[in-house]
């Protein structure tokens, strides 16, 4: 009986440590992707690439399988926030970019 109760300690330790590398995973993902949405947005902002720039913010977090929450611009500064899920788990990652100052 004290082996069942600790396969099943040992089971749902592994599972909840499996979720949170998931979700470790998915928040570094969100980073990159605000990242890259961020300087999307800012280049578009510039007048390096045509467009709108958080409709171009909008189309690199659609390719990557995630949801932009908000994207503003500040001039050419541009500030996205990336959201996603994973299990029961909501990450989210903030980025910025524009010109040095």
């Amino acid at each position: 009986m004290t082996a069942v109760g600790i396969l099943a300690v040992t089971a749902t330790v592994a599972a909840g440590c499996a979720w949170a590398g998931a979700a470790a995973i998915q928040s570094a993902r969100a980073s990159v992707v605000a990242d890259t949405a961020a300087l999307a947005a800012a280049d578009t902002a510039l007048g390096f690439v045509g467009g709108v720039p958080c409709d171009r913010a909008a189309q690199v977090v659609e390719r990557a399988g995630l949801v932009l929450t908000v994207c503003e611009t500040d001039g050419v500064v541009a500030t996205v926030v990336v959201g996603a899920t994973v299990s029961a788990f909501a990450v989210q990652a903030r980025a910025r970019a524009g010109p040095a100052e």
